[in-house]
């Protein structure tokens, strides 16, 4: 059966490894060690685990999604929650600003997403910035 490593399930899982590695401190999903000590998870292990944060996912945006006490599903730490100030739409890109505090942020992102988040200017949404760039997700 195949093993996988920390880092591997937590890409397969769309998660920092951090975050696999506090669900395996946890005894979310179970490891073992090989024998040069690398923590590993077995595929079956991996696979029913990956359904139920699917699941849990899906719960939550079932159950409405936009409460203050939702938890998101997110590797991003930086958070800025704010308003919507200017929606830009070109034929593929976009350009979301967004006002969160003495902070204007800008990202570029599809106009695809744009529509699916259903971003408008005046609605709340928080962007997540991670390195160099900026994940926005609608609150």
């Amino acid at each position: 059966m195949q093993s996988y490593t920390i880092g591997q399930a937590a890409r397969l899982l769309g998660v920092s490894p951090d975050t696999a590695r506090r669900w395996a401190d946890a005894g979310r999903v179970t490891t073992h060690r090989d024998e040069g000590g690398r923590r590993l998870i077995d595929g079956r292990d991996l696979a029913a685990f990956s359904v139920e944060v699917a699941q849990g996912q899906a719960q939550g945006q079932a159950q409405g999604g936009n409460g203050e006490d939702d938890v998101p599903y997110t590797s991003a730490r930086n958070a800025f929650p704010g308003i919507v100030t200017a929606v830009k739409l070109g034929d593929v890109a976009a350009q979301v600003e967004i006002q969160a505090g003495p902070h204007r942020l800008v990202s570029l992102l599809t106009r695809e997403a744009v529509e699916e988040l259903g971003l408008e200017v005046g609605m709340q949404a928080t962007a997540r910035v991670k390195s160099t760039s900026v994940h926005v997700d609608r609150t």
